[in-house]
């Protein structure tokens, strides 16, 4: 049998052909998504704080309380502290009298809107406790901004609370998200777990001092 070098030459070019071919249309490139680290969350369990103020509300066991050490801060100014998420619950207080309410409730309206700059969306939740005469609104601020749960409590004759959420990195919504709805479940149960004392806030040592 007469072997047909050319036949040979036809067939291998063929195959190479063809080979080439699926090579590119199998190789589809595309970007990996990008990984974050695991979060693994604890066990939501809740402890009454109480102090000097005026108010009272119940916090995770995995946060803590300290004072707001900023000038110009009062003596009720705290910060509830999630060192594991790098977060805070910055709770600012002011005693309401006949002239301010409509300032500080303008004021926390105009904070939580100063962040649509960045924002992609604000939704308000309306607070209504009958019971324990605590009212205010809750914000949700969508998008890659500072904070993104603001709230505040009155009983429009006495108290006035504002908490805004922040957290000490760059705001990234896509890896902070989780955290957020995390932490965001601590903050209603602060909210409807909040009362009121009788008493107005605790006089400043440094403005009574002889």
């Amino acid at each position: 049998m007469t072997f047909n070098f050319k036949y040979l030459l036809i067939i291998i070019a063929f195959f190479a052909l063809a080979t080439s071919c699926v090579d590119d249309e199998d190789k589809i490139y595309s970007p990996k998504p990008r990984g974050y680290f695991r979060i693994n969350f604890p066990e939501k369990n809740y402890r009454l704080y109480d102090s000097i103020c005026p108010y009272t509300f119940e916090i995770p066991t995995y946060a803590n309380i300290s004072q707001d050490k900023h000038m110009g801060a009062d003596p009720c100014w705290l910060n509830i502290n999630f060192d594991q998420f790098k977060a805070t619950i910055h709770l600012s207080y002011k005693e309401v009298t006949d002239t301010n309410l409509n300032r500080f409730l303008e004021d926390s309206r105009g904070f939580a809107i100063g962040h649509q700059i960045k924002a992609t969306g604000l939704e308000e939740s309306v607070v209504i406790r009958d019971s324990a005469k605590v009212y205010g609104l809750v914000y949700d601020i969508e998008g890659n901004t500072a904070s993104s749960v603001q709230f505040y409590l009155t009983d429009s004759t006495k108290h006035f609370l504002r908490g805004a959420l922040y957290f000490n990195t760059v705001p990234n919504i896509d890896s902070l998200k989780i955290v957020v709805d995390f932490i965001r479940k601590d903050i209603l149960h602060m909210v409807q777990t909040c009362k009121w004392k009788n008493s107005g806030a605790p006089p400043d040592p440094k403005k009574t001092k002889n």
